[in-house]
């Protein structure tokens, strides 16, 4: 994500009671049966995600009306269960309505409790490593989530549709949802809207037809993805798909509200690709199965790094583009952060520094900017200044956005880099990524990983780089 620096707070999600039952299956031994975790267990958002199961696939079907502003829409999630359930929870959050929940096709009880937790009791308990599905019907108008601190994110109205933005939640706002980088799926989604507003996803679009007046488009995402890289986009845009030059699909597509001039939507498209090929030199294969952007009038204020298609709010700059270094940023997430994602929201520098360090790559690759004189320029920062506050791999919930997670965890990149030397760091580059692709990876896991493809102890640089306050010395 590229914001502003802001200043958070702490944001409670709500916590459900989790009682131990026992039950059994018809016709089985019985077994002690217990309900599913509430929570992932992440220090920051406790109560974000849930326990009890493992989410393999979200097909999600949606219509929008332009009327009403409001969704129908059906979620069908197909799940493992990592122990004995008895019920287990869903993310789901706001007004939107149920009109019907099942669970291997027949109706489950359920209750909606604290901020977005969806309670499912099936008919009988589910036996650890059985697959289920949940099935899901609603309507209504999506809650936007406004925070002061957080900002916007969720389901957020345009002026001629909507988009959605999940980071670090908001996918709950849209569709039931175990909400956690650490339960990645794949997903579909079958998108439905007045024939004239164009519909955009994730993924590879696979088809499209307009019957009645409604245009439906179908758009598969076959690489695991974390919810709060989802997006959704919906609204008049103009849409231009080819292949960067090293042969990746590329679909990028920029907003009618932004009046953006052909020749700068091919520049974007252009450079789009240019950017995915120099970095998949550097950091190796291009992780997802096409690449791509959009350009929105939403009034968040940010670029986010949604997978395989980031997004990038210029809405204030009618006209405007996202500058090369941005694509450069969001872009490189696509491997530190999105194919690689974090274990808990306290290792975000893994997404941000190398997020930002991808910007330096890319001045120096494009302008002859050199690395060092982007750290230099940094690191000059005076000690007193607020950018030397707080661990980089450990801002705290507060914080999660703020510089030191962007700019010292850049700075901490390339101090590695003069301490292995570069033909280290240059693998290190590629072997991180490919190693950890479409998994979860923690602070103490790269520091581990670094020092074994290095062959040198790291722990000075750890405890003066990520796990101490203060400006280092060089």
């Amino acid at each position: 994500m590229s914001r502003a620096p802001r200043v958070l707070a702490a944001v409670s999600l709500g916590v459900t009671a989790s009682l131990a039952v026992t039950a059994a299956p018809a016709g089985a031994t019985t077994a002690t049966f217990t309900p599913g975790a509430p929570g992932a267990g992440d220090p920051y958002f406790p109560d974000m995600g849930n326990g009890g199961y493992d989410v393999a696939h979200y097909d999600i079907g949606l219509k929008y009306d332009p009327g009403t502003k409001g969704i129908q829409a059906v979620t069908k999630i197909r799940a493992r269960a990592t122990q004995n359930l008895s019920r287990f929870n869903l993310d789901f959050l706001g007004p939107l309505k149920i009109s019907s929940l099942r669970v291997d096709g027949h109706g489950a009880s359920y209750t909606r409790t604290g901020a977005q937790e969806l309670v499912i009791t099936p008919r009988t308990g589910l036996r650890k490593d059985r697959t289920f599905t949940v099935t899901v019907a609603y309507s209504g108008v999506p809650q936007t989530i406004d925070d002061a601190t957080l900002g916007t994110s969720g389901w957020v109205p345009t002026p001629d549709g909507a988009v959605m933005l999940n980071q670090p939640f908001g996918a709950a706002t849209v569709y039931p949802v175990n909400d956690h980088p650490t339960d990645k799926a794949t997903y579909t989604f079958t998108l439905t809207a007045p024939q004239g507003l164009t519909t955009l996803a994730n993924g590879d679009l696979r088809g499209k037809r307009t019957l009645r007046g409604w245009t439906t488009t179908r758009w598969d995402v076959r690489n695991p993805m974390a919810s709060e890289l989802a997006m959704l986009a919906i609204g008049r845009y103009d849409v231009r798909a080819g292949r960067t030059e090293s042969g990746i699909p590329n679909l990028t597509a920029t907003d009618h509200a932004m009046a953006i001039k052909p020749d700068d939507a091919k520049k974007f498209h252009d450079q789009t690709g240019e950017v995915t090929d120099f970095q998949s030199s550097v950091y190796g294969r291009y992780p997802f199965t096409s690449t791509g952007g959009i350009v929105v009038k939403a009034g968040v204020g940010y670029a986010l790094e949604t997978q395989g298609r980031p997004v990038y709010d210029l809405g204030r700059r009618p006209g405007a583009i996202p500058r090369a270094g941005l694509l450069a940023h969001e872009l490189g997430h696509q491997w530190f952060g999105d194919a690689v994602s974090p274990a808990k929201w306290a290792d975000i520098w893994l997404n941000e520094g190398f997020a930002t360090y991808s910007e330096w790559l890319w001045a120096e690759h494009a302008d002859g900017t050199p690395v060092q004189q982007s750290f230099d320029e940094v690191y000059a920062t005076p000690a007193g200044d607020g950018l030397w506050k707080g661990q980089v791999a450990d801002p705290g919930r507060d914080h999660i956005f703020d510089g030191l997670v962007y700019d010292r965890g850049a700075m901490a990149v390339h101090v590695l880099r003069k301490t292995i030397g570069d033909a280290a760091f240059h693998r290190l580059l590629k072997e991180w990524p490919a190693a950890y692709r479409y998994g979860n990876a923690s602070t103490a896991d790269f520091v581990r990983f670094a020092e074994r493809l290095s062959h040198k102890d790291l722990d000075d640089w750890a405890k003066a780089w990520l796990y101490s306050e203060g400006k280092p010395s060089l």
